[in-house]
């Protein structure tokens, strides 16, 4: 990644692995820059006088069609590139209604097999995070308390 000269003032980000009852990772297609075509968790920017918690629900709803639960904070990333400065925070949620389907800025949404997300490809380092991710936090299945 470049040096940015000027990228103006870092937006808050939020995103969320979202695993299935069989393990899978719920991830979208971009539809829009930046990344384009790239595979990646869903989210999005935060909106003024939203939560956290709000936001990445928000955002997972929008995108993909799913309802979640949202847990703990499990990483942060930082982006830069093409004039983007992005904070991303990325939290653990766990579906709980919805249905699947794919929003305006995204191509596609979907569950997505250890077999399959090795086929794909991915945004920079997210093939790691999700192993971090599931690695470092108990299964978190769709039945809701």
């Amino acid at each position: 990644m470049g040096v940015i000269e000027n990228p103006g003032q870092p937006i808050v980000g939020i995103g969320a692995f979202v695993f299935d009852s069989e393990g899978r990772v719920l991830l979208v297609q971009r539809g829009k820059d930046p990344g384009i075509g790239l595979w990646s968790l869903p989210g999005g920017r935060l909106e003024p006088g939203e939560t956290l918690v709000q936001g990445v629900a928000r955002e997972v709803r929008e995108e993909t069609g799913i309802v979640v639960e949202v847990g703990t904070l499990s990483c942060v990333v930082e982006h830069m590139s093409d004039g983007y400065h992005f904070v991303i925070l990325d939290y653990l949620a766990r579906p709980i209604g919805g249905a699947l389907a794919h929003g305006s800025d995204a191509a596609a949404a979907k569950f997505i097999d250890d077999t399959e997300l090795a086929t794909l490809s991915l945004t920079n380092g997210l093939a790691e995070l999700i192993a971090r991710a599931r690695a470092t936090h108990p299964p978190w299945f769709t039945t809701s308390h």
